[in-house]
């Protein structure tokens, strides 16, 4: 402990003690000598009054003028100009706490260069940055949402009024006499129809996640990037990108087949009510693996897309950076999906509403006429329904994906640092600066 007047604690020197004389020297106490002298006191003769505690700080010669007011914290630096103080640790500025930039106040706020702070992002800033991203750009972020989804649905459309005539199917699924052959042959008309909707709606959704990751990534930095730029640095990843798009529910199947495969064969071999309820159960169990490994693979889009990464390594990547933190990804991806699919069907249910009203027959038109009279108007106005939910649900999905990509790999990798020399701060990270980096979790 430095000894000097300047830190020594306030009130007068401890009871069975005498305050030492103004050469430093103890004098003895007042005892008959049986007892050896006590050891020299540490407490500073230079005490100030009693309520009267004044900022620690050397005291200077008399018609000195007052010492400057301290610091944040707790107290000025110690006299000298020297660490010291108590625990040994330094005054401000002087081997303070060195995640708090040097100093014992609060720690400094983090560089900001674009649409989150430069440090490990919490639930809200991950949501808020998403929507900065698509306020602050909202001309690339909006141009690209908007070109996707009007293409999309257009090709929905002319697929729904002019190839897929569900009539038949509907007809037959609603008729009570109908055979196995002609229920098995509107099945798999229905089921085709759903696929290659799903399929046109897929391709949607990864040409607008792979051009609005690039935004995104761009965004955290604070640097504007154009469609077409976006477009160029998107396109030669979309073929790995679709296939890893196309691989994830593949492996989500897979595993439940797997999980219901014993009790089919136990169906298979004449137990039927025992071999239904294992099969529900072993499809019920592998859901969940399914469920653990699709959060799992979770961000392998945006390190496919940033990384330049194949399949299986983007997919590596990802589970690497979900490793401990399942519950986390999981949480903040389903809390962003919730909120995506209330702002869809918050917009989408109006337009449904109208066109149903529009078309003449109602919501039962759009499944018991031919798809000529059905309905192009039903079609249409649910169409623009579509596009401006999906316009707005687009860079919330994937912006909340691409920035907790960027977290993981900032509490794990100190990818803050890489960010900041690409946002053009200097001397970010050192003491000096200010911005000293604190140690993230996981």
């Amino acid at each position: 402990m430095n000894d000097t007047p300047g830190w020594a604690s306030p009130g007068s020197a401890p009871s069975g003690e005498k305050e030492p004389d103004s050469s430093g020297t103890p004098r003895p106490a007042d005892q008959d000598g049986a007892n050896p002298p006590e050891q020299p006191s540490k407490w500073s003769k230079e005490q100030p009054p009693p309520a009267q505690w004044s900022a620690p700080g050397a005291q200077g010669p008399a018609g000195a003028p007052p010492p400057a007011a301290p610091g944040p914290g707790w107290g000025g630096r110690p006299p000298g100009g020297q660490g010291g103080g108590h625990g040994g640790w330094g005054g401000p500025g002087q081997g303070g706490p060195v995640g708090w930039g040097g100093t014992w106040g609060a720690p400094p706020p983090a560089a900001r260069p674009g649409v989150i702070p430069l440090r490990p992002l919490g639930v809200g800033e991950i949501l808020d940055g998403a929507v900065s991203t698509m306020r602050g750009y909202w001309r690339t972020v909006l141009g690209i949402s908007l070109t996707v989804a009007v293409v999309t649905q257009i090709a929905i459309i002319l697929l729904q009024g002019f190839v897929l005539d569900d009539s038949a199917a509907t007809e037959a699924l609603n008729d009570p006499s109908a055979t196995l052959g002609e229920l098995s042959r509107a099945m798999g008309d229905t089921l085709l129809s759903s696929g290659l909707v799903l399929l046109v709606t897929l391709l949607g959704t990864i040409v607008a996640t792979a051009l609005l990751t690039s935004v995104t990534s761009r965004a955290v930095i604070g640097k504007t990037v154009t469609t077409s730029e976006a477009w160029r640095d998107a396109r030669p990843q979309l073929a790995k990108l679709f296939g890893l798009t196309l691989l994830l529910p593949l492996i989500a199947f897979a595993i439940m087949g797997a999980g219901a495969l014993p009790g089919l064969l136990v169906v298979a071999g004449g137990s039927h009510d025992a071999g239904v309820a294992l099969a529900v159960l072993g499809a019920f169990a592998a859901c969940f693996v399914a469920l653990w490994l699709m959060v799992r693979f979770s961000l392998a889009s945006p390190a496919l897309m940033l990384e330049k990464q194949g399949i299986l390594k983007s997919m590596r990547r990802s589970a690497k950076l979900v490793r401990d933190s399942w519950w986390r990804v999981f949480g903040i991806q389903l809390l962003a999906t919730i909120i995506a699919n209330i702002v869809a069907t918050i917009i989408v249910i109006p337009f449904a509403v109208l066109a149903a009203a529009l078309s003449g027959d109602g919501f039962t038109g759009f499944l018991d006429s031919s798809a000529d009279d059905l309905g192009w108007t039903f079609l249409i106005v649910s169409g623009i329904g579509s596009v401006i939910g999906s316009m707005i649900t687009f860079p919330i999905t994937a912006g909340v994906t691409v920035l907790l990509y960027i977290d993981r790999r900032i509490r794990r990798e100190a990818l803050d640092l890489d960010l900041a020399r690409a946002a053009g701060l200097q001397d970010y990270g050192s003491v000096a600066s200010g911005t000293t980096r604190t140690t993230p979790g996981s």
